[in-house]
C-alpha cells in the first residue's frame, strides 16, 4: 500500500528545518510527493528539496495567483525560462484567488490562461488554486480544454455541481485535511464523486487534518489520515483508497 501527496509545500521555511519530514512520509508509505511552486523566491528551496530526494519529491513550476501583482509579467518570464531548462512534473500552482484580494483579478486570469498554454505546449498537467473562484477557474479551463489538458483542482472547495463540472472536464479533485473538519460540504461531495476522480494532498504546512488541526503544522506523513477519512465516507478500505488515488495521481503526472 502506497500513497501519493499530490500537493505539499515541504520546502516552506517553517518545514525545511525538519530534515526528518520526508523520511517520515516514506515510513508512512507516502512515496511520491509533488511540490508546487509559488513565485520566483520559492524556486530555490523547492529545487533544493527535490534534488535531495529525487525519487520522492517532484517539483512543479508556476506562478501562484496570490503572487500576481503589478510585476506579474516579470514573474511569468521566470516561469517560462525554467520550464524550458529542466524537467518539471506539472505547471502549478496556478489559478485564481479571490479570497485575499480581487485587485488583480484580470491579471490573474491572464496569468492562468498563459500558463495553461505552456502546460499544453510541454504536455504537462496543471495544478489549480481556486479559492473563492471555482467557477471562474472552470470557465478558463473549459475554454482551453482541447482533449489533452489534464490536472487537479487542488484543495477543492466548490459545490457538488462544480465538482461534477471538473470531472466532466477530465480533471481530478484534490482532497486534503479539510475533509476531516466537522463543518463544510466536502464530506458530502466525496461521498457523491467516484473515487476514480479523487487524489490525495496535504497542502502542508497548511490545513492539517484532525486530530492534528491547531496542534502542529501539516506534513506529508499525514496523508493516511486523509485516506482513512475518505475510506470511512466511502464505506471501503483504506487499501482501496490508496490503490485508486495512487493510480489516479500516476495518470495525472508524467513518469
Amino acid at each position: 500500500m502506497t500513497f501519493t501527496d499530490t500537493h505539499t509545500h515541504l520546502y516552506d521555511e517553517r518545514l525545511m528545518a525538519d530534515e526528518a519530514q520526508v523520511p517520515r512520509a516514506i515510513e508512512a508509505s507516502v512515496t511520491k510527493i509533488y511540490l508546487p511552486n509559488c513565485n520566483s523566491e520559492t524556486i530555490s528551496p523547492m529545487l533544493q528539496l527535490a534534488d535531495k530526494w529525487p525519487d520522492n519529491c517532484m517539483p512543479m513550476m508556476g506562478l501562484h495567483p496570490t503572487y500576481v501583482k503589478e510585476n506579474y509579467e516579470d514573474e511569468l518570464a521566470v516561469v517560462k525560462e525554467w520550464l524550458a531548462k529542466r524537467k518539471f512534473y506539472a505547471v502549478g500552482e496556478i489559478g485564481i484567488d479571490l479570497y485575499w484580494d480581487k485587485t488583480f483579478k484580470e491579471q490573474q486570469i491572464k496569468a492562468f490562461a498563459t500558463q495553461i498554454d505552456w502546460a499544453l505546449q510541454y504536455d504537462l498537467p496543471i495544478v489549480i488554486h481556486s479559492r473563492e473562484s471555482t467557477q471562474d477557474c472552470i470557465d478558463v479551463v473549459s475554454s482551453k480544454q482541447n482533449g489533452k489538458l489534464k490536472g487537479i483542482f487542488h484543495c477543492f472547495s466548490g459545490t457538488l455541481e462544480e465538482a461534477r463540472k471538473v470531472v466532466e472536464l477530465g480533471l481530478y479533485l484534490g482532497i486534503g485535511g479539510v475533509v476531516t473538519y466537522p463543518k463544510g460540504n466536502l464530506p458530502e461531495i466525496v461521498k457523491e464523486i467516484g473515487l476514480e476522480h479523487l487524489v490525495l494532498e496535504t497542502d502542508a504546512p497548511y490545513l492539517a487534518p484532525v486530530p492534528h488541526r491547531g496542534k502542529r503544522k501539516n506534513e506529508s506523513s499525514f496523508i493516511p489520515i486523509i485516506a482513512q477519512k475518505i475510506a470511512d465516507l466511502k464505506g471501503c478500505s483504506i487499501d482501496e483508497v490508496a490503490r485508486v488515488t495512487t493510480a489516479n495521481a500516476a495518470r495525472v503526472f508524467p513518469a
